[in-house]
C-alpha cells in the first residue's frame, strides 16, 4: 500500500516546513494531524544524526496506547517501509538506523517525566494538548535545546531548526491552546505575544481525509449530540464556560484507554427510573443503569452505561443482570419516583438483591456540584468512551442544569459516586448540616446525611 498525502496534508505539510517555531494543528476526530505530526518528527529525526525528539501526552499509558502501540508503526508501515528502527522498551524510545531517538512520555509519571526532560530535544511534540496544563507546557519547552546538524541533499550541513508540535480536539476558547494560537496572546498575561508570527495554527478536519477512513466514519460522527459534533466532526473551540462542572477536556485527561484495570474495593449499579414503558415510550426518558466501581488505587472508575428506555420489567433485568456481571455489592436508587418502586422492581428481577435507596430534594446540579472536583483531581476514570452520559454530565453547572431532557445517565452515575465515596458525604453533612438533603435507607434503618460533598 503507497502512501499518499490528502489535499489538506499538502497543505499542512507546507506550514510545516515554514518559518513558524510552535505549529499547531487542531480540528476533528480522524482528521490524520497525529499521524501527519509523527510522521514530521520522524522526518526531522533523518535529517539529522543523533538528534533526540520526543512526542508527550499527558498521560503515559495514553501515549502508549495511542502513539507506541497504534499510530506509530501503522505511520512507519506506510510512509518508511523499509526503515529498520527499533524500539528500546525499557526506556521506551524508537532507535532510527542514524542513531537519532524518539522518546515517548507522559507528564503523569513523575520519575520518567523527570528523566525524559532532563534530556534536550530538537523536536517537541505535544500531542492532545487540550489535556496538559499550560504550566507542563512551559517546562516542556525549556527542553527544546538540543543543537544538530542536518543533511540537506547534498548541500553543506546546516542546523535544525527547533520545532515545537500540537495538535488536539478543540477545547472550549478558555483554553491556553487558543489563547495562544488563535488570539495570539500570552495566557498567564493576557498581553499580546511579541512574536505572533512564531505561533502558527491551522485546522484539519475528518471531512478532509475521508480516503483514510472506515466507510462511514462521517456518519458516526454525525449522529452524535450537537455539543460533540462541533468538537469531533467540526472541529470547532467551544465557547468558554466558566460555570460548567464537568469539562471534557478533563473527562479526557484522565479518561482510561488500555492497560489493566486495579483490582476493585466495591463496585455498584446506579438506577435512576423515568417512568418509561415498554410501549408507547418514544417520549420518555431513558432508565438511568450505570455501573461503577472504586479501585484499590482510590479512584472511581466509570465501568459501564446499560441505560435502556423499557418498562420495569425489562430495566429491572438489565439492572440485576448488571449487578451479576459486575459481581457488584449493591444496587443504588432513587425513590423520589414512584416511591418504593425502583426497590420492588429490582427485588422482583433477582430477590434478595443488596438495595439503598436513596432521595435527593435538590437541584441536579447542586447534588452533582462536588463531584466536579473529584473529576479535576482525577479521582474519576471512564473505562471507554460514554458519549451519551457524558453529554449529560455537560449540561451541569452552577447555575443549573442547561441540558435538555432529564440526565438520568448522570443521576444514575451520580447515586454510584455517592455511595462510593461516604467519607466525603459525612465530610459535607458535618461542614453544611443545614443543607442535609440526602436520605439512605438500609433495610429497616434509616439514617440522614448529606451527600452532597461526595
Amino acid at each position: 500500500m503507497t502512501f499518499k498525502f490528502t489535499v489538506k496534508q499538502d497543505e499542512a505539510m507546507t506550514l510545516l516546513s515554514g518559518d513558524s517555531t510552535h505549529i499547531l494543528l487542531d480540528g476533528g476526530s480522524r482528521s490524520g494531524k497525529t499521524f501527519l505530526l509523527t510522521r514530521a518528527v520522524v522526518v526531522r529525526g533523518l535529517k539529522a544524526p543523533e538528534s533526540r525528539h520526543a512526542i508527550v501526552r499527558f498521560r503515559f499509558n495514553h501515549v502508549m496506547a495511542s502513539i507506541v502501540q497504534d499510530t506509530f508503526p501503522k505511520m512507519m508501515g506506510l510512509c518508511f517501509p523499509e526503515l529498520n528502527y527499533k524500539i528500546d522498551k525499557r526506556d521506551w524510545f524508537a532507535w532510527l538506523p542514524n542513531d537519532s531517538q524518539i522518546w515517548f512520555a507522559g507528564l503523569d509519571d513523575k520519575e520518567r517525566t523527570e528523566k525524559v526532560l532532563g534530556l534536550e530535544f530538537s523536536t517537541l511534540f505535544l500531542n492532545e494538548i487540550s489535556q496538559i496544563p499550560y504550566s507542563s507546557r512551559n517546562i516542556a519547552v525549556t527542553r527544546l535545546a538540543q543543537k544538530v546538524m542536518q543533511k540537506v541533499n547534498g548541500r553543506p550541513d546546516q542546523l535544525l531548526k527547533l520545532r515545537m508540535l500540537y495538535d488536539c480536539n478543540p477545547p472550549p476558547k478558555g483554553h491556553w491552546s487558543y489563547l495562544l494560537f488563535h488570539k495570539k496572546i500570552d495566557p498567564e498575561t493576557k498581553q499580546q505575544l511579541p512574536n505572533p508570527a512564531d505561533y502558527a495554527a491551522m485546522q484539519m478536519n475528518p471531512q478532509d481525509n475521508v480516503e483514510n477512513q472506515a466507510p462511514g466514519y462521517i456518519d458516526t460522527l454525525k449522529s452524535l449530540s450537537t455539543r460533540l459534533q462541533k468538537r469531533f466532526l467540526l472541529g470547532e473551540y467551544a465557547d468558554a464556560t466558566p460555570n460548567a462542572l464537568f469539562a471534557d477536556e478533563v473527562i479526557e485527561k484522565w479518561r482510561h484507554l488500555g492497560g489493566e484495570l486495579p483490582d476493585m474495593v466495591r463496585i455498584v449499579i446506579g438506577v435512576d427510573p423515568s417512568g418509561s414503558g415498554d410501549v408507547d415510550n418514544a417520549d420518555n426518558d431513558e432508565i438511568g443503569i450505570v455501573a461503577g466501581g472504586l479501585g484499590t488505587d482510590g479512584n472511581a472508575y466509570l465501568l459501564e452505561d446499560c441505560s435502556v428506555k423499557a418498562g420495569p420489567a425489562t430495566w429491572g433485568s438489565v439492572a440485576t443482570s448488571a449487578f451479576e456481571r459486575h459481581e457488584a455489592d449493591c444496587v443504588v436508587g432513587e425513590v423520589n419516583y414512584g416511591g418504593a418502586m425502583v426497590e420492588h422492581v429490582i427485588q422482583t428481577a433477582r430477590p434478595r438483591t443488596p438495595y439503598r435507596a436513596v432521595t435527593a430534594s435538590r437541584g441536579k446540579a447542586v447534588r452533582a456540584e462536588p463531584f466536579s472536583s473529584l473529576y479535576e483531581a482525577g479521582k474519576v476514570r471512564h473505562v471507554g468512551n460514554f458519549r451519551d452520559l457524558e453529554d449529560e454530565l455537560a449540561g451541569f453547572s452552577t447555575v443549573g442544569y442547561l441540558g435538555n431532557g432529564s440526565p438520568n445517565r448522570a443521576d444514575a452515575w451520580i447515586w454510584v459516586l455517592a455511595e462510593l465515596f461516604p467519607a466525603l458525604v459525612k465530610k459535607k453533612m458535618a461542614a453544611e448540616p443545614a443543607k442535609t438533603e440526602f436520605v439512605q435507607m438500609r433495610g429497616s434503618e434509616e439514617a440522614t446525611t448529606d451527600w452532597l460533598g461526595a
